[in-house]
């Protein structure tokens, strides 16, 4: 796959999605948002693929957020109809495949709903985040103020998002807004043992578990549990499932045919 603000190399069953604008701190540009989009339409779709990360250029940024210079001038109208269009964060939350962001810096604004809209963050020693829209005078407009809420409670998301301020990563792994926190220089081979690990497992019991998790944040509970024994079910009818016993049972390891 060819595109102008990103890198994708993909690597044995993992894909690494590089934002690639270092010039500009990996700012969000319209066309780094829509190049991702097909990114990650075409990999959810790839056989090959079994988990994505992303991370951005250099050695400064994640990503700073969106392009702030593509703000001026837009309309209310304009920004509804992108919205009516879809996002890159709705692109991300509803894909099937695990997706890990690999925070190597600045992760701003709407760099932290992409993260958030990931399933994993690991986050270097010298990644500094934040929710800090409220600075140039708007609020978050990719699922900030609804993902960051559940995943570090009312108190702590409100307090990020109206002052906001920029947090080390030992204060983002506290509160809970990254997963773990790693030297610089060991992020890249802890984030792809992470993944590699996810990716040794039956794809199909990957994607099923991450639907059932996912449902979690969204479903009342009664409705998760229900929703849960149902793919539990799925699962229970698959050929990876039967692989699975068998290998167990055998003390051998498991080869998975992802159905």
């Amino acid at each position: 796959m060819q595109f102008e603000t990103l890198l994708v190399q993909p690597r044995d069953s993992t894909t690494l999605i590089t934002l690639n604008r270092p010039d500009k701190l990996n700012a969000m540009s319209m066309m780094l948002k829509a190049e991702l989009v097909r990114a990650l339409q075409e990999l959810d779709r790839d056989s090959g693929t079994r988990v994505i990360v992303i991370t951005g250029a250099g050695s400064k940024a994640f990503t700073a957020g969106a392009d702030i210079r593509e703000f001026e001038g837009r309309t209310p109208m304009e920004q509804w109809r992108m919205y009516e269009h879809g996002t890159i964060y709705d692109a991300v939350d509803r894909l099937s495949k695990p997706i890990v962001a690999m925070v190597n810096g600045y992760c701003f604004g709407g760099g932290l709903e992409l993260a958030m809209a990931c399933d994993i963050r690991i986050a270097s020693s010298r990644a500094t985040l934040g929710q800090t829209e409220v600075n140039i005078g708007i609020i978050p407009g990719g699922g900030g103020s609804q993902r960051l809420a559940r995943l570090v409670g009312l108190g702590k998301a409100m307090k990020l998002t109206l002052t906001g301020d920029r947090i080390d990563a030992d204060e983002a792994l506290r509160i809970g807004l990254v997963d773990e926190v790693v030297p610089h220089e060991r992020l890249e081979a802890r984030t792809f043992e992470i993944a590699d690990k996810i990716a040794s497992h039956s794809a199909l019991a990957v994607r099923l578990a991450k639907a059932a998790v996912r449902a979690s944040a969204r479903l009342p509970l009664d409705q998760g549990l229900r929703y849960e024994q149902t793919l539990f079910a799925v699962a229970m009818a698959s050929a990876d499932k039967e692989e699975g016993v068998r290998a167990f049972l055998e003390k051998r390891d498991a080869k998975w045919s992802d159905r």
